[in-house]
C-alpha cells in the first residue's frame, strides 16, 4: 500500500537544530523520517503527544520524528527556549526539534522548497506530515487531522521500516 515512493530522493538539506548546532537530512540515512511542522499555540498541538508515542514505539526500528516549528500560521511562541521549554514541560517532548523557521514561502527552509517543487506539498496549516524512506524518498504526506498513532501514519512507517 506504501511500497511505491512518491519521489526521488530529496536533495540534502539542513535545519538549525533548537539544541544548538543543525539537522543534517544525511543524519536520517537508512532511517525513515516523520518531518511535521509544527507550533505550540494550535488547536493541533496536543498530537505532540502522539508523534512522541510513535517514536517510542518505533524508534529502535528506524523511525525519526523531527518537528520544525514554525510561526508561519502566527501560531507559535516568540522563541526558541520558550518552544523548547513548552514541549518538553508540557509533552515531555524528547524528539529531536528544529528551531523556528518558515516552512512556506520564499523564505521556507530545509526540506520544504523542494517538497513544494517536487511535489506541490506546501504546509496549509500547523501539523502537517511527511513520511521520508531510509532513501530519502517521501512515501506519504498527511494533513493537520492526521494523527500520528494508528491509522495510514502508523501504517506508512510500519511498511517503512519493514
Amino acid at each position: 500500500m506504501f511500497a511505491q515512493p512518491l519521489s526521488g530522493p530529496a536533495p540534502r538539506w539542513s535545519l538549525p537544530s533548537i539544541e544548538g548546532g543543525v539537522i543534517s537530512s544525511s543524519d536520517f540515512k537508512g532511517k525513515a523520517l516523520l518531518l511535521v511542522n509544527s507550533a505550540s499555540l494550535c488547536g493541533y498541538t496536543p498530537q505532540y503527544t502522539g508523534l512522541q508515542a510513535l517514536q517510542d514505539k518505533w524508534g529502535d526500528r528506524g523511525l525519526v520524528v523531527l518537528a520544525v516549528p514554525s510561526d508561519d500560521f502566527n501560531q507559535e511562541k516568540d522563541s526558541n527556549g520558550a518552544v523548547k521549554e513548552f514541549c518538553e514541560l508540557t509533552f515531555g517532548l524528547s524528539l529531536p526539534m528544529a528551531e523556528i523557521s518558515h516552512v512556506t514561502g520564499p523564505e521556507a527552509a530545509g526540506p520544504y522548497p523542494w517538497l513544494a517543487q517536487e511535489l506541490g506539498f506546501v504546509p496549509r496549516w500547523n501539523f502537517n506530515k511527511v513520511l521520508f524512506d531510509g532513501e530519502g524518498r517521501v512515501i506519504g504526506t498527511w494533513g493537520s487531522g492526521a494523527e500520528p498513532l494508528g491509522g495510514e501514519i502508523e501504517a506508512a512507517v510500519s511498511a517503512a521500516l519493514s
